[in-house]
């Protein structure tokens, strides 16, 4: 998940920024701050994926702040003012934001934040994630999931020679934590490892004593992902 903080003067920009977050599945907003120099002093001792930076504020610009930070960090610049946008985007910003923001705009602007996230990440191997079951944090190995069964907002993990797992999530949730070189969405109720198939008949895939229809939707995309391997 993306550690995030948010820099605004205005607290009022802070709280729509806080609501708008909880709205995502994959970031996490740690702190909000309304004075550049406690953000700084924050980032210097807990440095952070995201920064949610607002451009026009009084003691220092957010271009100004960001060209100051002392690790590499992603940011999204917010502003009223669009005349800024040039600017921020010759900062390599991820993405810039025009208050007042809509929820389609700023999910579209953390989704490109949350792919660039998994490409700098992706040389760092993990083999596993946890899910959130029968209160507990259970572990599950990538190389034992055969299947996941969206049902409505509750997803069930098939796992090889494992009790299933019942989890509340989504399918495009959890879709997020997976490796995307190895799992891939065949139906709108089905993901599938692609190490798990045994053969595909009729767009059908066959995993042990399972069958997995393909959906119309996403079979361009799973064939081409069977082509690179």
């Amino acid at each position: 998940m993306i550690k995030a903080i948010a820099l605004d003067d205005e607290p009022l920009a802070l709280e729509i920024l806080q609501s708008l977050c909880s709205t995502t599945e994959y970031v996490e907003l740690k702190k909000t701050f309304t004075k550049s120099d406690e953000a700084f002093k924050y980032l210097k001792k807990y440095p952070v994926d995201l920064l949610f930076l607002d451009i026009n504020m009084p003691s220092i610009s957010g271009l100004d702040f960001y060209k100051k930070l002392p690790h590499k960090t992603m940011v999204i610049f917010t502003t009223a003012y669009s005349e800024f946008a040039v600017e921020g985007f010759t900062l390599s910003a991820t993405d810039y934001l025009l208050k007042p923001i809509s929820l389609d705009r700023f999910r579209q602007s953390v989704e490109k934040a949350y792919s660039q996230w998994k490409l700098q990440n992706q040389n760092i191997e993990q083999q596993y994630l946890f899910i959130r079951a029968d209160y507990s944090l259970i572990k599950i190995l990538f190389s034992d999931i055969l299947y996941i069964e969206g049902l409505d907002d509750y997803l069930k993990i098939h796992i090889q020679n494992q009790k299933t797992v019942v989890a509340r999530m989504t399918l495009k949730a959890i879709l997020l934590k997976l490796p995307d070189t190895e799992f891939i969405r065949v139906h709108r109720s089905f993901i599938i490892p692609i190490s798990k198939i045994e053969k595909i008949r009729n767009k059908i895939i066959y995993i042990e004593q399972t069958e997995i229809p393909i959906s119309a939707s996403y079979e361009e995309a799973f064939f081409a992902l069977l082509d690179q391997k």
